[in-house]
């Protein structure tokens, strides 16, 4: 796989071919001193929680990880807050507004998509949500709300989300 990085080859604003890389997350012209960091895209994701602790998940529909358990999230919009991105990614995937998030932790992950590598970094949540009428919509095959013990982790998307799983477990009291 290729991270962004690797696509650019002539500098963005005067079209000189760009020298061998010093830093893997720096572009910089030496022709017209144009410098871009190359830095992780973020995304937001929560530990929605029923009045009895299940937490929602959904399956994924689509590439990467089809058909494995993920939590509501998404990335993060130019312009928005973390928690924006997960109100508006939660309505999105599951048809839920959250009456209320916290900060849990965050992860590094990498996400491919159409043969590109992105680096990316999780933001977690705790939440609650404003009703419990979640539905699959955009990017879920199904949702479901589990006891947090009974989720088995193998079926997890991605790493990112099992570590911050464990996480949310000891925050509970309930370590594996």
């Amino acid at each position: 796989m290729t991270a962004p990085i690797e696509f650019f080859n002539y500098c963005p604003r005067c079209a000189a071919q760009l020298p061998r890389r010093e830093r893997p997350n720096r572009i910089r012209c030496e022709r017209c001193g144009f410098t871009y960091y190359f830095n992780p895209v973020v995304s937001a994701a929560a530990f929605v929680q029923d009045h009895d602790g299940r937490v929602l998940l959904l399956r994924r529909a689509k590439e990467p990880a089809q058909g494995r358990l993920t939590l509501p999230g998404g990335f993060v919009d130019f312009g928005e807050t973390a928690e924006e991105a997960l109100r508006r990614e939660t309505l999105e995937e599951v048809g839920i507004a959250l009456a209320h998030a916290t900060y849990l932790c965050s992860q590094v992950n990498s996400y491919t998509y159409l043969d590109v590598t992105y680096s990316v970094l999780d933001l977690f949540f705790t939440a609650r949500p404003a009703s419990l009428d979640a539905r699959p919509l955009d990017g879920a095959t199904s949702v479901s709300w589990m006891a947090p013990h009974a989720v088995p982790i193998n079926e997890i998307a991605f790493p990112s989300v099992r570590t911050a799983w464990e996480t949310f477990l000891r925050t509970r009291g309930e370590a594996r």
